[in-house]
C-alpha cells in the first residue's frame, strides 16, 4: 500500500528557444522569463535539455562546464534560493575530471545545494545527429526524492526506452520527467511516448522540450505537456511559445488509483517467447 501524502505540489516547467552556442545569452533569457512568470515557493522548476547551448552537437564541447566550478550551477543555485524551489536543471554539457563529456541534469534543492545529477544514458546519433561522437553515455538511472516525492529522471532520446521508466516505477517513482530538445519532424513519437510512459507506469509525467530554430531546416517541436497518471493532459504550452507551464498535483489521488487499478501486479517475472 502506498503511503499517504496529501500535500499539493506546485510544478513549473520552462519551454524556451535557446540561441545556438550562446551560453551567456541563454542564461540571461532564463532569468528574464523567470522574472516575469515564476511564482515564489513553487516546489519544482524544470528546465529543458541543453538549454544553455541549444541542440547543436558541434557546440557541446566548447560549452562544457565542470559541475564543481560551473557558472550555470551557481546561477541555478541562486534561483533555487531566491524562489524557494527545487530545480531539475534540464541538462548541461558536463566535463568530468577524467576529461569525458556528458549530457547531464543537475538537481538542486531549495537551499541551492547540488544534491544529484543524471547523465543521459541513450545518445541520439541517427538521421544526421552526432551526439555520441561528442559525449559519453551515462551509466545508471537516477531517482531523486525531494520534499517527499520520488522523481525518475530521463533526457530526450531516453523516452524511447520504456525499460528505464518501468525501473523507476518499480523503485517507487511518483513523477517521471523527460527533458528534451525534440525535433519538429517527429511529432507523433513525442506526444505518444510521453503520454504512454504516464499511462503504463501510473505516474505523473512531464514531457518538456525546447522550442525554436535549430537550423533553417529544423526546429524544436515545442508543445510541452504534463500528464497525470491516466494520461490526461493537466498542463501544456503549445507550439513555439516560450514561458512556464504550471500545474498542481496531489500524490494521494494517484495512490488511490493504483490501489484500484493494480495492473503492475500482473507483470510476469519472465516473458519467454516461443518461436513457432
Amino acid at each position: 500500500m502506498e503511503q499517504i501524502n496529501n500535500r499539493i505540489y506546485k510544478i513549473a516547467a520552462l519551454q524556451m528557444s535557446s540561441n545556438i552556442g550562446k551560453v551567456s545569452t541563454n542564461r540571461e533569457k532564463l532569468l528574464s522569463i523567470l522574472d516575469c512568470e515564476m511564482d515564489y515557493n513553487t516546489d519544482f522548476l524544470i528546465l529543458p535539455e541543453v538549454w544553455t547551448v541549444g541542440w547543436a552537437c558541434e557546440h557541446f564541447v566548447e560549452s562544457a562546464e565542470t559541475f564543481n566550478n560551473s557558472q550555470t550551477i551557481k546561477i541555478l543555485s541562486d534561483i533555487a534560493k531566491k524562489y524557494n524551489t527545487n530545480i531539475l536543471g534540464g541538462s548541461l554539457i558536463e566535463k568530468t575530471p577524467d576529461g569525458k563529456y556528458y549530457n547531464s541534469c543537475p538537481i538542486i534543492n531549495r537551499y541551492g545545494e547540488l544534491v544529484a545529477k543524471y547523465s543521459k544514458m541513450h545518445l541520439y546519433s541517427y538521421c544526421g545527429c552526432t551526439e555520441g561522437t561528442y559525449i559519453s553515455e551515462g551509466k545508471t538511472p537516477v531517482m531523486v526524492e525531494l520534499d517527499g516525492i520520488k522523481i525518475g529522471l530521463t533526457i530526450c532520446y531516453d523516452i524511447r526506452f520504456p525499460e528505464i521508466f518501468r525501473a523507476y516505477r518499480i523503485s517507487g517513482a511518483d513523477l517521471l520527467v523527460n527533458m528534451a530538445a525534440w525535433g519538429s519532424k517527429k511529432p507523433i513519437p513525442w506526444e505518444t511516448l510521453t503520454r504512454a510512459r504516464a499511462i503504463e507506469n501510473q505516474c505523473f509525467m512531464v514531457g518538456l522540450t525546447q522550442s525554436g530554430e535549430i537550423t533553417p531546416e529544423e526546429w524544436n517541436i515545442g508543445h510541452s505537456r504534463i500528464f497525470d497518471y491516466v494520461g490526461e493532459t493537466i498542463a501544456e504550452i503549445k507550439d513555439q511559445k516560450e514561458g512556464l507551464m504550471k500545474c498542481e498535483i496531489c500524490l494521494n489521488d494517484m495512490y488511490k488509483y493504483r490501489e484500484t487499478c493494480t495492473i503492475l501486479n500482473d507483470i510476469k517475472n519472465k516473458y519467454e517467447v516461443r518461436v513457432i
